[in-house]
């Protein structure tokens, strides 16, 4: 297929994402009620403030890869009975990192899942997870000890799962910590973990600076692949399949 037409069907299929779980109005979150049901919380990164675009490729943009593949993953979670909050319900909505995290806790989620693609040497994806608290430019502290642990629990889950799926379509970069991240190195965590109070992980999807990477996920037909992994990264890091027995 080509890859112009391609990214071409996936904005308009996906562009106006969806909403029955995306919540945020006048800086409020709404949440619907979330019963007994395992609780995810998606967010597609960027723009997190008026000077962040996130990475830009070619073709594609990174806020539009995030905000489709999160809306994707939403609709496949919510099809086999997890409740799904995406963070924006526009892709053009500029949210704080801080906003988004709040979201998360509001919902008490059981995995609150960041959207991202890298933009750095090499290729392929890679899974991040606070491993010791950082301080945020307001002089926030976290995350707590416990969500550490319990996001670093989730990514090993997650990061089997998502490889055993996606195997070699991809290239696996692996776990990192947010120390490993530049962000990261001078927080001490990323500014999402920081204000986390729910299990948390980032996942850069792609490196988009890398033109096989993006035209990979340009690709009409690559997309889904990459849903379905992330889809039983998912499951695994909430035990999603293990507590329904």
């Amino acid at each position: 297929m080509n890859a112009k037409r391609d990214s071409e069907r996936l904005n308009q299929s996906y562009m106006l994402g969806r909403s029955a779980f995306s919540v945020f109005a006048f800086g409020a979150a709404i949440v619907t009620s979330m019963a007994a049901q395992p609780v995810v919380v998606i967010d597609p990164g960027h723009p997190a403030g008026p000077r962040d675009p996130g990475t830009k490729g070619k073709k594609v943009s990174e806020v539009q890869v995030n905000f489709r593949v999160a809306n994707m993953l939403a609709l496949k979670l919510e099809q086999q009975g997890i409740k799904v909050i995406v963070t924006k319900p526009d892709v053009r909505l500029l949210l704080t990192n801080k906003r988004r995290a709040e979201i998360a806790n509001w919902a008490k989620a059981d995995l609150y899942i960041r959207l991202h693609c890298d933009q750095t040497t090499g290729s392929g994806y890679s899974i991040v997870f606070p491993g010791a608290p950082g301080v945020a430019a307001d002089g926030a502290k976290g995350p707590s000890q416990h969500v550490i642990n319990a996001s670093s629990a989730a990514a090993k889950k997650f990061h089997a799962a998502m490889a055993a799926s996606i195997q070699t379509l991809l290239v696996d970069n692996g776990i990192k910590t947010d120390a490993q991240t530049p962000v990261g190195e001078k927080q001490g965590a990323l500014t999402g973990s920081i204000y986390s109070q729910v299990p948390t992980l980032l996942v850069n999807l792609v490196v988009l600076s890398n033109s096989h990477d993006e035209a990979w996920i340009s690709s009409y037909k690559n997309v889904p692949k990459l849903v379905e992994a992330l889809d039983k990264g998912v499951l695994a890091a909430i035990n999603f399949h293990e507590e329904q027995g």
